[in-house]
């Protein structure tokens, strides 16, 4: 199960062009992103840390997401 709502899911893949969207692929796509995002997320912590910083910016999650 994953902390992103699947509303939002289901919006973001209508956003992309689709007329319905099923639960099971709003919920595959809902784990995929959770998944992308905690290793981004990793990768910015990790930044942040060789910076000498606890406080993770905008500039270590778009350099993370290189």
């Amino acid at each position: 199960m994953t902390d992103i709502p699947i509303a939002t899911v289901e919006r973001l893949i209508r956003k992309a062009g689709a007329e319905r969207v099923s639960a099971e692929a709003a919920n595959a796509l809902a784990d995929v992103l959770e998944g992308e995002a905690l290793k981004i997320s990793q990768k910015a912590i990790d930044l942040a840390k060789h910076a000498g910083r606890k406080t993770v910016t905008a500039d270590d999650v778009k350099l993370a997401m290189r």
